[in-house]
């Protein structure tokens, strides 16, 4: 009896320490499971998430900002272009202002000025039907750009098309801004156009005159003749209609 009263105590040491370590295995748990919940639930007064956690608007204000600074970056590099191809343009190296004005397009091809300098340009490089193509596009694109129909006129001319070429020149002046510098050589190409279309193809000798006294007309009578000394020139959104 006593034996086994003793074997009986035996087992209910063994198992008392068991019971206990399993009793704080499961608080330990709890205390974990309790610690990590509290983790990623939002601070107390809508103060915003715990720190771990990603939402929605985070991500949302991390893609406005990429955004945001690509669309800076694309119109830094079109203002960089267009000055590179109007200096080129200014300086009558046409065939140097092609990449960047292509480059213009890429960057937005809803731009009825880089149309129309691509025209010009193509005018300096006298390939007057690829000229013509773009300056129609320009049109297009924005109907009430006059120098469009300056460029136009000038590329249907060179193409021997004097009906296209009054047309056109007809709707620049009918656009022009007031005191516009070019309609006095737009009415003189009118009446150049208007007497060779009736005449027919002028002698050459003839064309070279009438080409001479309208040159020595237009420098007369040009408003930039009397204007004031300028300060640095300002590169303006398109080219004005060239020589």
């Amino acid at each position: 009896m006593n034996q086994i009263t003793t074997e009986a105590d035996t087992g209910r040491d063994t198992l008392t320490p068991l019971v206990s370590l399993t009793v704080l295995l499961v608080l330990v748990g709890l205390i974990a499971f309790t610690v990590g919940t509290l983790k990623y639930q939002p601070l107390p007064g809508g103060a915003g998430p715990a720190k771990g956690m990603e939402t929605a608007e985070g991500a949302s204000m991390v893609f406005d900002d990429a955004e945001k600074h690509g669309r800076q970056a694309r119109m830094k590099e079109i203002k960089l272009r267009f000055t590179e191809a109007v200096a080129m343009l200014h300086a009558k190296r046409y065939e140097f202002a092609l990449p960047p004005l292509h480059r213009l397009m890429q960057l937005d091809p809803k731009m009825p000025e880089a149309y129309v300098n691509m025209g010009f340009a193509l005018i300096g490089l006298k390939r007057y039907k690829a000229a013509q193509t773009f300056f129609e596009t320009a049109i297009d694109l924005r109907p009430y750009q006059d120098n469009a129909y300056w460029g136009l006129a000038v590329s249907l001319e060179n193409q021997n098309d004097l009906g296209g070429a009054l047309g056109a020149m007809r709707t620049y002046i009918h656009l022009a801004k007031p005191n516009d510098p070019y309609v006095t050589r737009a009415r003189s190409a009118l009446w150049e156009w208007e007497y060779r279309r009736n005449r027919g193809p002028l002698p050459k000798n003839e064309a070279d005159w009438l080409k001479r006294k309208g040159q020595e007309w237009d420098d007369r009578n040009s408003p930039k003749r009397d204007m004031p000394p300028q300060g640095p020139e300002v590169i303006p959104i398109s080219v004005s209609p060239i020589d």
